[in-house]
Parts: structure tokens; C-alpha cells; sequence
């Protein structure tokens, strides 16, 4: 904005005392100043305001407005609520270096000047801005990518001073502005796309406003233009998109800032951010055709039996294009993911592969943008990943490479279980690492044999990795249901029943004993117990079931029951 217009606004009780000359110099920002020497705190095009607290005498006006010119700012405004009129002297010192200088009405707070200068010159570069990232978009649009989201996100930063931050459905940071200042921690992250998932399946339009770790935060959902295709219910494509063939997937754009009262203005300039970022999204997502090709390749001939030589030949072409640059033959792991919806309306396959291109994005790197180096294949309900491990020794030296079951669970539980909201599932298999073709197809049946164990189990979101197929686990899942009901009710029925007329503590009980192998005192310890209190509560579990807690039959018998049930 213009010093004139200052100068035009009555509410602001301004009057010049010198520098008519220089009304038309451009005002960048505002500061309140009474140090001798403000100069460090200035970058130039400022108007300072001033109570004049740093002068103590007529000397010191000539090297204070000698500083300000110094450091380009655009003029100076004076109050008379400490000292009456502003002082002969001050009025010399700027004539003399060509400040523009203003009197403040006492009756006009420094605040009310501050806002109007924000609120001006907050909406002109916010108008700028807008101009700058239709630019972009029209570059992006029409040719390659000008830089990805981080640019944008540098603008935010830079001309509208907010922190922004694009992240995928689980958390993972996909950009940030360089001026947002330190990554966002991961379980901010993690937290910012629960809340985002938990609205988005409301059908709540964003921006979303949330509170979390103390900070507000506006949650815009990125848009972008690749469907998976529709399934069932007889709709089109153009017709109503069900939230649930997306909801997974979609990429948000994290604003620090609460944006329930900006004007319509901004929030159109950040609906128009995110349109932008979705264009590379859609630029990220063709760039995987190759990869989605060469998986579903990969998995046709394992499953149809092909012999081990073709499918060597295949995967030496999939190896330079997803690890380019590897001299060595990679090792591979397979993850296998179904999405499940209440009613069957959504068909899981496309869902399922979208998410785990998210989850898997170079599971072996670390930072904000790990190259994309997985392959993913869908086929009905069923996700499969093919993912490319460095070739490691093939001596076994007690460690465990590549992905594991559990950590990935931990990753993604949190937000995938907000986006299901309890009308979904995910589950998760994963394989042990093969260096061959010929363990391909037994790679592939042991990540499908963990996805089934890990659906036998409660919750929204479960995982299970090929470690847990060496052990009683791995039969839970096909016992009948009518046999699991039966075998877990004779066992702990008559505890649960005791424990809600008593509030005995039964149940909690037995689970401590068990996982405590047995030891009275370890067990004890564990519940807070003393010693006999626990031979009290054991000898009623005994009494209440008829079975005794130190035969191995009874025990194994016992949690099997609290495994299945």
C-alpha cells in the first residue's frame, strides 16, 4: 500500500509533518519501535512507529532517523501521547535525509495503526500470490513439473507467512516449506491425518479445523483427478463418488493457522493451492503405469505356474526400473492388503493398491520424499505389492532385513483406522525376503497365509508378518467359528460371569498368570498383588472351570481360549 492512503484514512488520525514528496513510496510492514537502534529488526519498506522513549535529547534524533533511512524504511510516525508535540529536532532529521514523518493523534492506540497496515498489505500480497500460483499452474499444466508442491508451499510461507504441509492419508510428510521452519513431528503428522480421515468420512467439507498438540490447524483435502473405477450399485463414473474409493488415498494440505475466519478471498487462493498440487499427484501417479504394469506382469505368471526362467527374466527387467543404479540382483518381499467394506458396495482391490503405494513409498529410506520405487497389482478384493530389497548376504547373521508386520501396523493403525469408521477393515500380509524366482510363488502364498491370521484378529487395521507362521498362530484363523465359540464359552464364560456379578478380576487375572509363565511371584509383582491374594484368585478360576493351572494341557487349553476369543 501507499503512504497516501495512509495519510487518506481519518480513523488512523494521521498527520504529516514532512516528506509530501515521498507519499507514493510503497509500505511493506510495520514495526513499534523505541530502541536507540532498531536497525537489525528492519528489512526495509516498514513504517516504524514510535513513542519516542529512545530520545533523551535533541542529539538524538539525527542518528535514529539517520539509521532508519539506512535500513530503507518508508517513513516514521510519531506519538504525542508521551511528549505532547513531536520535537523540532526529530522534524529537521527527517527533512534533511527525505523520511516521511507523521504525527499520531494521542487519541490513536499504535495497534489499531498496526492492524489496518497487516490487513492492507496481508490482502495485496495475498492478491500477488494468487497471480504467482496461477503462473505455476499453467507451467504445470503444460509441461514438467516447475519444482512440486514445495514451491507453492515456499510462497505460503514467504508472502502469507503461513506453515504448510502436504501429507499422505498415514501421516508421511510429502512436502514442506523450507520457511515452515523444523519437519513437523510424527505424530503430529500421524494426528493431522486421523483428524483428517475421521472428517472426511462425515462428509463435512474442508477446510477441516482441528486442535492437536495445543496448535490449531485448517485441514484442506487435496482433490486430484485419477478414480479408481466404480463398482457396483449400477453407478457410472460421472455420477456421485462414494468417499470410501478415495478416502484412503487422498492426499490433505496441512495449514498452521485457523481458517474459520478468513475472508473468501484466501480461502480460494488455498482452494486453488491444493488444485495445483493435485496436478503433480496425477504427474506422480502416471509415473507409476510402469510399475503397476510390470507387478501385475509379475503376478500373472506366478499365478498361473509359469516356469521359474520366465519369471527370472521378468523380474530382471522390473529390477533397473525400480532400483536404478543397483549393480546387484535385488531381494524381494511380497505385501498383500484387502480393504474391506460393510455391504460390498466398494469394490477393495483399487483402494487396497492406492494405499499401499502410499504405506510402501521406499519403506528403506528416511526424509519427506523417498523415491517411489515399489510395484503394485490389484486383482478383485486383494492388493499385491512387489517390493525390491538390496541383495544382502545370503549368510543369515541374525538380522532381519526389509519390511516387518508389526512396524508397518504401527505406522499406519492410527489414521487408517479414522478413515474406516467402523464400517472398514485393512489387513496386512507380509513374506519373508526371497533372492530367486522360485521363491516368488511361495513368497507370494506365505504374505497371503500372514493376511488371513491377521484377519482372524479384532480391530480396524491388523497386520502379520511370515514370522508368525511358524507357530500355533497360524491355525487360529481356520478354526471354524462355531468351534471357537464353543471352545472359548466353556472355558471363560463362567469367569466373565463371575467377574461382572464380583468385579473379580478373573479374566486380567488369568491372562497376567499365563504370560508370566506360571510364577507366582513374577505374576504377583505384575498385578500389585500380594502373593496369597493370587492363590485365592486362581484357585477360583480352577473351581469355577474344573481344570487345574499347573497340568501344561489345562494352561495351553486356556490360551488358545483368550488367543480365539
Amino acid at each position: 500500500m501507499r503512504l497516501r492512503a495512509l495519510l487518506d484514512t481519518d480513523a488512523l488520525g494521521l498527520r504529516l509533518l514532512g516528506g509530501e514528496d515521498e507519499l507514493d513510496r510503497t509500505v511493506r510492514g510495520v514495526m513499534t519501535t523505541d530502541l536507540r537502534d532498531p536497525s537489525r529488526y528492519l528489512s526495509g519498506g516498514e513504517l516504524v512507529l514510535t513513542g519516542l522513549a529512545w530520545r533523551r535529547g535533541a542529539a538524538d534524533s539525527e542518528p535514529f532517523v539517520r539509521l532508519l533511512v539506512q535500513a530503507g524504511v518508508a517513513a516514521l510516525a510519531a506519538g504525542e501521547a508521551e511528549l505532547g508535540d513531536v520535537p523540532e529536532d526529530l522534524v529537521v532529521a527527517c527533512a534533511r535525509h527525505r523520511l516521511p514523518l507523521f504525527a499520531v493523534h494521542e487519541s490513536v492506540a499504535f495497534a489499531t495503526i498496526t492492524e489496518h497496515v497487516v490487513r492492507q498489505v496481508s490482502g495485496e500480497r495475498a492478491g500477488d500470490l494468487a497471480a504467482v500460483v496461477d503462473r505455476h499452474r499453467r507451467m504445470m499444466t503444460s509441461g514438467p513439473a516447475g519444482g512440486g508442491p514445495d514451491v507453492v508451499l515456499d510462497l505460503l510461507g514467504s508472502d502469507l507467512d503461513l506453515r504448510a504441509w502436504v501429507l499422505s492419508p498415514t501421516g508421511r510428510l510429502i512436502a514442506g516449506s523450507k520457511v515452515s521452519g523444523p519437519a513437523l513431528p510424527a505424530d503430529v503428522c500421524a494426528g493431522l491425518a486421523a483428524e483428517h480421515l475421521a472428517a472426511t468420512r462425515t462428509g463435512r467439507r474442508g477446510p477441516h479445523r482441528v486442535l492437536v498438540g495445543g496448535t490449531a490447524y485448517s485441514l484442506f483435502p487435496i482433490r486430484w483427478g485419477h478414480r479408481p473405477a466404480v463398482a457396483g450399485g449400477g453407478r457410472s463414473s460421472q455420477g456421485a463418488r462414494d468417499v470410501r474409493e478415495t478416502v484412503l488415498s487422498d492426499w490433505l494440505l496441512a495449514v498452521e493457522a485457523d481458517a474459520g475466519d478468513w475472508p473468501e478471498e484466501r480461502l480460494d487462493l488455498l482452494q486453488g493451492v491444493t488444485q495445483l498440487i493435485a496436478v503433480e499427484r496425477d504427474r506422480r501417479d502416471a509415473a507409476r503405469t510402469v510399475r503397476r504394469r510390470l507387478a501385475q506382469e509379475v503376478l500373472e505368471l506366478v499365478q498361473t505356474g509359469a516356469a521359474p526362467a520366465e519369471i527370472a527374466a521378468r523380474l530382471r527387467v522390473a529390477a533397473p526400473v525400480l532400483l536404478p543404479g543397483l549393480g546387484a540382483a535385488p531381494h524381494w518381499q511380497v505385501v498383500v492388503a484387502r480393504v474391506e467394506w460393510d455391504g460390498g458396495e466398494v469394490e477393495g482391490g483399487p483402494v487396497a493398491q492406492s494405499l499401499l503405494e502410499e504405506i510402501l513409498v521406499d519403506p528403506l529410506a528416511t526424509g519427506p520424499e523417498p523415491s517411489d520405487r515399489i510395484a503394485v497389482a490389484h486383482t478383485g478384493d486383494e492388493a499385491i505389492a512387489l517390493v525390491p530389497l538390496p541383495a544382502v548376504s545370503t549368510e543369515h547373521d541374525g538380522s532381519d532385513s526389509g519390511i516387518h508386520a508389526d512396524v508397518l501396523l504401527e505406522s499406519v493403525r492410527d489414521p487408517l483406522s479414522a478413515g474406516l469408521d467402523g464400517d472398514g477393515r485393512v489387513t496386512l500380509g507380509v513374506s519373508a525376503a526371497v533372492h530367486s524366482a522360485e521363491g516368488l510363488r511361495g513368497a507370494l502364498e506365505e504374505a497371503r497365509h500372514a493376511r488371513r491370521v491377521a484377519a482372524a484378529r479384532p480391530g480396524r487395521v491388523c497386520a502379520a508378518g511370515h514370522q508368525e507362521l511358524a507357530s500355533h498362530v497360524l491355525l487360529l484363523p481356520f478354526v471354524p467359528d462355531d468351534v471357537r465359540r464353543a471352545f472359548t464359552a466353556r472355558l471363560l464364560d463362567p469367569l466373565r460371569d463371575y467377574d461382572r456379578r464380583h468385579r473379580a478380576e478373573l479374566i486380567p487375572t488369568l491372562e497376567a498368570f499365563l504370560e508370566s509363565d506360571g510364577s507366582w511371584t513374577r505374576c504377583a509383582t505384575r498385578l500389585h498383588l500380594h502373593v496369597n491374594t493370587l492363590r485365592y484368585r486362581v484357585g477360583r478360576i480352577e473351581q469355577l472351570t474344573g481344570r487345574d493351572l499347573s497340568r501344561l494341557e489345562d494352561k495351553l487349553d486356556f490360551f488358545l481360549a483368550l488367543r480365539m476369543s
